[in-house]
């Protein structure tokens, strides 16, 4: 306090100055209604600006909130896809009743760690078995398939990235529905895979959609990428053909886990019929 009283005796002057320059300057503006316009306007623009930044600034600070909110919508629209309900018919005479029931749905999650430089690349999510995710669910994200659950805790799960050495779906072509398996590259490029063992007379085309199956994990139709080479094989009855992956896996940030309501159910008959 005592250094305070020091300071104002010191630079008295100079504070009554300051006094006297304000209170001249509050009473010209006061009673002179021009320039009273003029202050409140400039006022008015220094304010609007003041509320436009903060106001950016309140918005970039949301945007966590607002992506997570445009991801869990987003996973309740692909539920409400014709390729994620199945059909349920029923025929007795010639009357036929069909049902679409639901078979897909979709747990929306967030990428918390995730790598593309190695021969074998995994993804870690925020969603676990808390939140329904189990072990071999398969994943996608806006853009196309993105990998399998191999591990499960309560509030987090582990991908095997499509960019992985054991990489194998079913895939298909998109016009004529031919059916191979979809593997990474070898050379360890994130933007290229394989579908691989195509019927020569297929005719695949450059450019044509590679997709998902139906056959596992996944909806039909969910793409891998478009064709950019192929390779002749086996004395030139089949193809392998190179896709470019239609996933930027450099920047993944949510992802949709794909819950199959017939997995189990098939995976034990498949099972049952491996054993005999």
């Amino acid at each position: 306090m005592r250094n305070l009283l020091i300071f104002i005796t010191k630079y008295n002057a100079f504070f009554l100055f300051l006094i006297f320059e304000v209170s001249s300057l509050l009473i010209y503006i006061k009673y002179n209604s021009f320039q009273k316009a003029s202050f409140i306007n400039s006022t008015n623009k220094v304010t609007g600006s003041l509320y436009t930044q903060v106001s950016q600034f309140n918005g970039y600070l949301s945007l966590r909130e607002v992506n997570d909110s445009l991801a869990r919508e987003n996973a309740q629209l692909r539920g409400m896809l014709k390729s994620a309900y199945y059909v349920d018919t029923v025929e007795k005479h010639k009357v036929i009743d069909t049902n679409y029931k639901q078979q897909y749905t979709y747990i929306v999650a967030r990428v918390i760690n995730n790598s593309t430089n190695r021969r074998s690349n995994y993804i870690t999510i925020n969603r676990g078995s808390k939140e329904g995710i189990a072990k071999d669910m398969g994943v996608i994200c806006g853009s196309g398939v993105v990998g399998q659950v191999i591990d499960v805790s309560d509030h987090l799960a582990i991908i095997q990235s499509v960019l992985h050495k054991n990489t194998r779906f079913s895939a298909m072509l998109a016009d004529n529905k031919e059916i191979g398996s979809f593997v990474w590259g070898v050379d360890l490029d994130p933007t290229k895979g394989m579908l691989t063992d195509i019927q020569n007379n297929a005719q695949p085309k450059l450019g044509e959609l590679v997709v998902t199956s139906g056959y596992s994990l996944f909806p039909t139709g969910i793409p891998f990428g478009k064709i950019v080479n192929l390779h002749a094989k086996g004395g030139g009855l089949l193809l392998n053909v190179d896709v470019a992956l239609s996933v930027d896996f450099s920047k993944l940030q949510y992802v949709y886990v794909v819950n199959d309501k017939f997995a189990l159910e098939q995976s034990g008959l498949e099972a049952v019929q491996k054993n005999e």
